[in-house]
């Protein structure tokens, strides 16, 4: 419950500013809320007993094998990346929490390795972790986390992965909308907008610049989810398995 309400605020906070028309945090102030909050989570769990030094292991891991897909695909096909099957797969898995925490270091890593350091990487760290979180809720509430995935798991996590193939286009897209489109005409940010009027805008401006390209994004992540999501699955379910234990009394 706390890993989800820091979660939470921080998009709410990261996200929310231009369409009650107020301005931006600035870079450095964003990067540290994004930063902050996955830290934070990581340290929820930790003190909670549900991540330890094989858990980070893991999450070391899976932004290892991240980094190393953008870099074998930098430009992607059209907007879809290799990069958020993993990510899907892990949060699927391992729990919201860890799916959270998949996504954005696995992102922050891949940036790092690519130098793809730019003002949206706050944008991409809670657009990623939550890909992975939605992906762990699924993974619950089909009472599948850590189970090899059956067919209508597989279905449901291919539908997440579709959705958040746009969210994170979404999300993402609020950065180049609020500064390098500010003020264009019909449908740019401009501060003091009405939230009803920032929507429509912001609405306009989406499936202008990136429906098109989200949309290869959105349907890579499913074909990709059902053609080896259940081996990626089972494996991460079986190395998760190891990560949990029961202390019983006698």
């Amino acid at each position: 419950m706390m890993a989800a309400l820091l979660m939470a605020t921080a998009t709410l906070l990261l996200c929310l500013w231009p369409f009650i028309g107020r301005s931006g945090p600035g870079y450095a102030p964003a990067f540290a809320l994004a930063a902050g909050t996955v830290l934070a989570v990581g340290a929820v769990e930790t003190g909670a007993r549900r991540l330890d030094a094989r858990g980070l292991a893991l999450l070391a891991a899976i932004a290892a094998l991240d980094s190393a897909l953008r870099a074998a695909f930098p430009i992607g096909f059209g907007g879809f990346s290799p990069f958020f099957l993993l990510v899907l797969c892990a949060g699927y898995a391992l729990g919201p929490a860890f799916g959270f925490m998949a996504g954005a270091f696995a992102m922050l890593a891949s940036d790092v390795a690519l130098g793809a350091l730019g003002t949206y990487l706050p944008f991409q760290l809670l657009a990623a972790g939550w890909t992975g979180a939605v992906a762990g809720l699924a993974g619950r509430a089909l009472g599948q986390r850590g189970a090899a995935p059956r067919l209508p798991g597989l279905i449901a996590l291919a539908a997440v992965g579709a959705v958040m193939g746009y969210l994170f286009g979404a999300l993402t897209d609020i950065q180049d909308w609020t500064t390098f489109y500010r003020g264009a005409a019909g449908f740019g940010w401009v501060p003091g907008l009405d939230p009803l009027t920032a929507l429509r805008r912001f609405g306009g401006f989406y499936a202008a610049t990136s429906f098109v390209y989200d949309s290869f994004r959105a349907a890579g992540n499913a074909v990709l989810v059902l053609a080896v999501g259940a081996p990626v699955i089972a494996a991460l379910g079986r190395f998760g398995s190891r990560l949990q234990f029961e202390v019983e009394t006698p």
